[in-house]
């Protein structure tokens, strides 16, 4: 006989698996990082205990959306609140973006970066990151009347944010230069999942999912490229100064 938490998760949808299977990885990465006393949090600078509430309360609000989706019967009026959750994202993500940004060059000015980054690679890594992450948000908040396309694009911005976390995991300065692209491989992995649930449901990958893919790959190609472009380093090289 199944426990009863065997039977939670069963009931659980393939897109609230994905969700609150992202969320509790990426907050395992950061939260075991803490733990390991990498993270002096006691003389962090204000803004990354913000960019690391914001980051939280995302991650929250994904993993109740996907519960609150799951919940549209009639009468339960889950998806009434999903909706009208849904329009906390029009403030968090423009949010998020800002204080990513100001986490970054704080970091660039305190030298609070990895070491073995430099500060043109770490200047562009934050930046495409959350410029592409707004913009599969955006792309699923346009498209919030057509669940195959919203769930999607929503997922796919959780993995975007899968990065740092695979930052925190993996030895990075063990395989320098490749870290980036072992990170891409372990995304995409991720959006394989999707495209094995596409092609039972559809027959073959959804649109959404591999223009996640392609995001996903992108994202990773134009880091490397804005790291070695002059008029970049140039400009970390100043922010750093």
């Amino acid at each position: 006989m199944a426990t009863l938490p065997q039977a939670r998760l069963r009931a659980l949808s393939f897109w609230q698996k994905m969700a609150i299977g992202l969320s509790a990885f990426i907050l395992f990465a950061f939260a075991q990082f803490g733990l390991r006393g990498f993270v002096d949090y006691a003389h962090a600078p204000l803004v990354m205990h913000l960019h690391g509430m914001a980051m939280v309360a995302w991650l929250g609000l994904l993993t109740t959306q996907s519960l609150l989706a799951g919940r549209s019967g009639p009468s339960s009026g889950g998806l009434a609140l999903h909706r009208r959750l849904g329009w906390a994202s029009a403030v968090m993500v423009p949010t998020m973006v800002v204080l990513a940004s100001a986490l970054c060059l704080t970091a660039l000015k305190l030298h609070m970066f990895p070491p073995f980054f430099t500060p043109a690679y770490f200047l562009a890594l934050v930046h495409v990151e959350a410029a592409f992450f707004a913009l599969l948000v955006c792309m699923a908040v346009s498209r919030r009347g057509q669940s195959d396309w919203h769930k999607r694009l929503m997922i796919g911005s959780t993995i975007i944010l899968m990065e740092p976390a695979l930052g925190r995991l993996l030895p990075m300065p063990l395989i320098v230069p490749w870290g980036e692209w072992v990170s891409m491989v372990i995304q995409l992995g991720v959006v394989l999942l999707i495209v094995r649930r596409d092609r039972r449901e559809f027959g073959h990958t959804h649109p959404a999912t591999m223009a996640v893919a392609m995001v996903v790959m992108l994202s990773h190609v134009i880091v490397e490229l804005l790291a070695v472009t002059p008029w970049w380093i140039a400009l970390a090289t100043r922010m750093a100064a």
